[in-house]
């Protein structure tokens, strides 16, 4: 049975915060195929059309028959515990604090033999469940868990460091004014969150979603307006050296295009909201949260940015909407580059559209917000990093490595 987690103790302020340190980060071109599956949370290995070898290491060339035709497809995560062994000396800087780690050997019932991280319940001999997760460096690592896990499985500290589990960790909601921001505090108290901070904007304006996030045990009230420095500023000195997860779901979508709705107000509003309000986050909350990245088991770990599917392909029906989305994906992509350093995950989330009143005339179907909450924070219970959310974003995503062009036609008649 997997050790409880103990509760995390107040912070010394006079130790010293210990410095981030990542695992060994190179990989061949591909074995970052392996990434990309890990990021959507697939379980997926090389095939080879010719002779059906399934390939692992991930190889140019078949190791059968040298067959160069090696597609990724999805497989069965079953397997055999052959061996294990606890690891207790490593040069790594990233292992050598972590000691003792738990290694094993499992035999895929797909064909191949994997080294893995091993869950601390897992025994030589037990049938055990395979996933690809990525690891503090952001690069794809195999891990193995019993296929019935037991109690407190989610507790175990080395599997810990392949998620961002909310479990005794504090959370920042930056706008808590909406249906999302209400179902988001009430899911991360559900999963444990120790914290959770909810940003509120324009206090003059009545909002029943916030009302209701202040009865959540847990939750405190916090101005924030992502459309002001001096807010964000204020903040930050607040509650910089506090924040685990950062959940910036900012949400100001209108209607309209280029050419039809030449309106430079609004579109000003889109971008200082999506773009320069995830910019400023990013400079006053970023540097501690990185430098936090290593702070114990209950330490920073998750930046998560709420996007429109339309970030990715354009919907003129919310044209410049879905170009200040665009631009927001672009800035978390960067922000992604600069913050892993700390071992910080960035986590964008495509939702499609929500059923609320600004997507009354979309076709359905749309999203819930309750829904959306929950598979934001399974993603983060399940350490992924590119996150579709409804049958849009999941088709978006899809046709966008399949036929780019089409997508784009298509949403554009």
């Amino acid at each position: 049975m997997t050790t409880a987690l103990p509760p995390p103790k107040k912070k010394d302020p006079v130790r010293r915060t210990r410095q981030p340190t990542l695992p060994p980060g190179n990989r061949s071109r591909e074995a970052q195929g392996l990434t990309a599956m890990a990021a959507v949370g697939r379980f997926a290995l090389q095939i080879c059309t010719a002779c059906g070898q399934t390939q692992y290491p991930p190889r140019q060339v078949c190791g059968n028959c040298l067959g160069d035709d090696l597609p990724w497809r999805d497989l069965d995560p079953g397997g055999t515990l052959l061996a294990e062994t606890r690891l207790h000396h490593a040069n790594d800087l990233f292992f050598r604090d972590r000691l003792p780690w738990r290694l094993g050997v499992v035999r895929m019932d797909a064909g191949p033999s994997v080294v893995v991280h091993l869950a601390e319940d897992c025994q030589q001999g037990m049938r055990v469940r395979l996933s690809l997760n990525l690891d503090r460096s952001g690069h794809a690592v195999m891990n193995a868990r019993p296929e019935t896990p037991g109690p407190n499985s989610e507790d175990d500290l080395q599997l810990r460091e392949l998620t961002m589990d909310p479990k005794d960790r504090r959370v920042l909601i930056v706008n808590g004014k909406t249906e999302l921001g209400l179902a988001l505090a009430q899911g991360f108290k559900a999963a444990g969150a120790r914290e959770i901070f909810v940003g509120y904007a324009e206090p003059w304006k009545a909002s029943a979603a916030l009302d209701a996030a202040k009865a959540v045990d847990g939750v405190t009230l916090f101005p924030l307006d992502v459309t002001d420095t001096d807010s964000v500023q204020e903040l930050a000195a607040v509650l910089g050296g506090k924040v685990e997860i950062m959940v910036n779901n900012s949400y100001h979508p209108r209607p309209g295009g280029a050419v039809d709705r030449l309106d430079m107000n609004l579109s000003r509003e889109e971008m200082d909201i999506h773009y320069f309000g995830l910019l400023r986050l990013a400079g006053y909350f970023g540097p501690t949260m990185r430098a936090r990245g290593a702070d114990g088991a209950h330490g920073a770990c998750a930046w998560v940015n709420v996007l429109s599917a339309y970030a990715q392909v354009n919907n003129p029906a919310f044209g410049t909407y879905s170009a200040s989305q665009a631009a927001a994906w672009s800035l978390a992509q960067c922000l992604r580059a600069e913050l892993s350093p700390g071992g910080i995950r960035v986590v964008n989330a495509f939702m499609g559209p929500l059923d609320d009143e600004w997507h009354q005339m979309v076709p359905p179907p749309k999203l819930p917000s309750d829904m959306v909450a929950g598979r934001i924070i399974e993603a983060l219970q399940k350490g992924r990093e590119d996150v579709p959310i409804g049958a849009v974003a999941e088709e978006i995503m899809q046709r966008l490595v399949e036929n780019p062009k089409e997508i784009e036609r298509e949403i554009t008649l």
